[in-house]
Formats: C-alpha cells, structure tokens, sequence
C-alpha cells in the first residue's frame, strides 16, 4: 500500500458571531496552511441559503485561495451542475487554469446544494441546465475547455466554434463527484476520475465504488479507474477535546436531518450547554459514529485503514472541528489543528 495522500474539502463555516468576511478569512488562512502543510488538494464546496455554510462560489473562493498558496492543487467539491450554464463553468474553471496554471480541480456535482426554493432561484436567469441533461452538460464541460473546442451545429446545416478561453496551455482536470449509484455509473461511463461523498452519509460506498471500477471505460483522460473518498475528521491533543470539538457541527447536522431550523454553528460552549432531546442525541450518535474523531495519531491510524479497506491513495478531510468562544474569529482554530495534528501522524 502506497502512503496515504491528504486533501482538505472545505464548505466555509460560520459560527455564531462571525461575519461572513471573518469566515472566508480564516478559510483562507487554512488553504495557506495546508499549503505548507503538504496537502495534495484543496476544495471549496458549494452550497446556498444556509447560516453556517458560506462556501457559495468555489471559483471565487478558489481565485483567492490561489494568491494564499503555492503548491496545492485547488479545485471545487463541487460545482453543482444543475445551477449553472456549462459554458459559464468552462469560462470559469478555465480563467483559474491560467490564473494558477497546473493546479486546478473542476469536480461536478449533480446536486442543486439546497432546497427547492433556491434551486429554482438559481435557474430563473439565462441558460441554465437540468439535472436531466447532467451526463451531456459534464461532456460538454471537457470539449469547451479542450484546444479543439465545442462544435454547435445548426439545423441549417452551419457549424459554430465555441471554446472556454482563446489560448488554453493547459486545462482543469475534471472529477464527478457524487454519493449514489447513478455518479459511479456516468463517472465510469465517461472514463472520469470519481468521488465518493462519504463525509455526507457513507452509505452505499463499496457498492458505488465497485460499479465505477468494474465498468469503468478508458479515456482520453483517463487510462485506469482513480478515486479517492471524503472523511469528517477532528483531531486535538486529547481526545477529550476533540469530542467536545466535534459536537457544534454534530448538533448542526442533527438539525439538518431532522428538518429543523438551521442557525450558524454553534461554539463548543454553547453546543456543550445546550439542551437535547432523544432524537437529536440519536442523530448525533449515529453520525459521531462515522466520523474520524480523536488524538492526531488515532485519527491517522483510521485513516490508513480507511484508506485500505477501500484501496485509495487519497482521502479528503473535512475539518469539522468547532471554536471555542475565546478563539479569534478570522482565524482558523481548530481547523488548522486538526490538519496540522493528523499530517504529523500520518
């Protein structure tokens, strides 16, 4: 087994008390220090309407991550698809080639990253997809952003070139990303490295994983099926304090499930006061109990073994780890500990 390669997926937290600017500065702040940490890649999410999250555009998060770092790659985790024009995407992804040449990630999701509601309030304006027309809008993605370019044919018979950028020397490279059978299947089809979103709920993992190596199709692209898997990871000097650190968005994903009211994340303290209920500490046992949560050595132990019970050589950190109230706001915190204690370990 080859040493186990880390990346970091980053959905911008906010927790209670912090502006918006204070949150994507410390996310910028810990792109900076997975840089110099030795992580492989490093993804921004993209979701919409909820107080905690604030990782809306990945291509404008992605650009000012750019100028923090030097090596890393950075990519999205994804671009949901269904919200956007593939053109504009191409244009987009296209624009970071050229701004940090040879580091760029375009993961495609399928997914609006909402509810109905926001979903259609994204498509009210311009060409917008469907999720119908995913497995085209992801082909039409690759050819746009080629040196060849798209060809629009007419009915009339006319040819129309269109291409992402004038002068590509180098293009994103593509990852599908999603956590069902139906992304293994197209992801496979089309000959794309795949994701799983295990940090989301990890069921159906090995069944996903075998479908896309079992009916993966060479590419262009792509010579051999490559995939890597996400993790919610909290690493702290004691384990003590990476359960307590583990609890705001445990708490958060608890209210997610169960249809509750969504708030910004709690702080530890306020996580640790606050009142339960049965169904809350169900969700939350159930959901600690797939997560990566402990000393930097435990949680890298897991990680390996992770990593070869489903024989990866990449998994992708999200850092949940929540703040206490006294950590500064535009920083990090416990974050950066997180990613600083597990490559130590591993």
């Amino acid at each position: 087994m080859t040493a186990t390669a880390l990346s970091v997926l980053d959905l911008v937290p906010v927790r209670t008390g912090q502006t918006s600017a204070q949150a994507v500065a410390a996310s910028l702040g810990l792109a900076e220090r997975a840089d110099q940490l030795g992580y492989r890649r490093y993804w921004f999410a993209e979701h919409h309407n909820m107080p905690a999250v604030a990782s809306t555009s990945p291509p404008v998060l992605i650009a000012a991550a750019s100028g923090r770092t030097r090596r890393i790659r950075l990519g999205s985790g994804g671009v949901m698809l269904p919200n956007h024009a593939p053109l504009i995407v191409a244009e987009q992804f296209a624009a970071l080639e050229a701004i940090a040449p040879g580091r760029i990630d375009l993961g495609l999701g399928r997914a609006p990253g909402s509810d109905p509601v926001i979903t259609q309030l994204l498509r009210t304006t311009g060409t917008t997809s469907d999720v119908e027309q995913f497995p085209r809008h992801v082909q039409d993605i690759s050819l746009l952003l080629s040196d060849e370019g798209a060809t629009v044919r007419f009915t009339s018979g006319g040819e129309y070139s269109v291409h992402a950028t004038p002068a590509a020397t180098g293009v994103p490279e593509v990852w599908l990303l999603g956590s069902s059978d139906y992304s293994a299947q197209l992801a496979a089809a089309q000959g794309l490295p795949y994701v799983f979103a295990n940090h989301f709920s990890g069921e159906g993992l090995e069944r996903a994983l075998d479908l896309y190596r079992s009916a993966f199709q060479p590419s262009a692209a792509l010579a051999q099926p490559r995939t890597f898997l996400t993790v919610n990871a909290v690493a702290a000097p004691t384990s003590e304090e990476a359960e307590a650190r583990a609890l705001p968005q445990l708490r958060m994903m608890s209210r997610l499930r169960l249809n509750k009211p969504l708030t910004a994340l709690e702080t530890v303290e306020q996580a640790v006061a606050a009142e339960t209920d049965a169904a809350t500490d169900q969700v939350v046992q159930a959901t600690r109990s797939r997560w990566f949560v402990g000393t930097g050595e435990s949680v890298a132990a897991d990680i390996r073994s992770f990593a070869e019970r489903f024989g990866v050589d990449e998994v992708m950190l999200s850092p949940v780890a929540g703040a206490f109230d006294a950590e500064p706001l535009a920083e990090p915190g416990g974050r950066a500990q997180t990613l600083e204690l597990i490559a130590a370990a591993i």
